[in-house]
């Protein structure tokens, strides 16, 4: 079943209503492995009840629609999915517990042709439930291995954030424990290729990998010790292209540049020297 654009583009999602708690709130940072190091002070405000302050990247699981591309009447090939891209604008800084309420929508596709797939765009918005408030614009790419060809329109495509050529103006290194993905799972992913093995396997994957929003919540996690002095309200927005997957047990080492108007990032494998997350682009307020 090939892809309908129209129908895709129309596609009717419902609003997601979702009441999240202090507990949801630690269980993400401690998904991106915050809190290894239990006397890391900076750490533990995002791990324990007293102060608690969310990170900034927590909008990321809030109001998700699920697996939806799943459903077949989408005509999408939902096994050879990967996540293209993920960019995130913080209108408010997320409050560490809350009711929201999470609303998709289809924004453009893309026709790379057949044998070169098809790109998805998707926008969530995440606002208060009770009074309205935008509180995250979150956009999302979709890369469909295995559905271009369907006649849809070539473009446009959206443009990539070139990386300064200099060195790195900082870097900050986080080594990931082997059963991270089985913790970030948790906040809502529960994708087995992130868990099972033979799934793994089944995917071409040695073993289970990270979830590519781990990744990026590690790295907004470094941009905020580098760039903000530890207080994730100073990231106003975060934007990047997933290249790699990660295993759990890795090291991912942050490579940031900073600029007048925005910092530039990337992220890195130290153990392979595998670039997993490029063309990264932060800017704070």
């Amino acid at each position: 079943m090939a892809i309908n654009y129209d129908k895709l583009m129309a596609w009717p999602f419902e609003d997601v209503r979702h009441r999240y708690t202090r507990r949801d709130t630690m269980l993400y940072a401690l998904g991106l492995g915050l809190g290894a190091d239990p006397t890391d002070e900076g750490e533990l405000r995002h791990v324990y009840e007293k102060d608690l302050v969310a990170l900034a990247t927590l909008p990321v699981v809030l109001g998700y629609p699920g697996m939806w591309l799943k459903d077949p009447a989408t005509g999408v090939d939902a096994v050879r999915l990967v996540h293209g891209e993920q960019s995130l604008i913080i209108h408010r800084h997320p409050a560490p517990e809350g009711e929201v309420v999470g609303r998709t929508r289809v924004t453009g596709i893309v026709d790379k042709g057949r044998g070169k797939g098809a790109l998805l765009y998707t926008e969530r918005t995440v606002t208060d439930a009770a009074s309205g408030e935008l509180l995250a614009t979150l956009g999302s790419t979709t890369f469909c291995r295995a559905d271009g060809g369907f006649g849809g329109p070539s473009g446009p495509v959206k443009p990539v954030h070139e990386l300064p050529t200099r060195t790195p103006d900082r870097s900050v290194e986080r080594r990931t424990a082997a059963g991270l993905a089985l913790i970030y799972r948790l906040s809502g992913d529960y994708n087995p290729l992130h868990a099972e093995p033979a799934i793994a396997r089944a995917a071409g994957f040695e073993r289970p990998i990270l979830h590519g929003l781990a990744t990026y919540g590690i790295a907004g996690w470094a941009l905020t010790q580098a760039l903000c002095d530890g207080d994730p309200s100073r990231l106003a927005s975060i934007e990047t292209r997933f290249s790699s997957p990660v295993y759990p047990g890795e090291t991912i080492r942050t490579e940031i540049w900073n600029d007048c108007s925005a910092a530039f990032f990337r992220a890195r494998v130290v153990e392979r020297d595998v670039v997993v997350l490029n063309n990264g682009r932060a800017t704070l307020r």
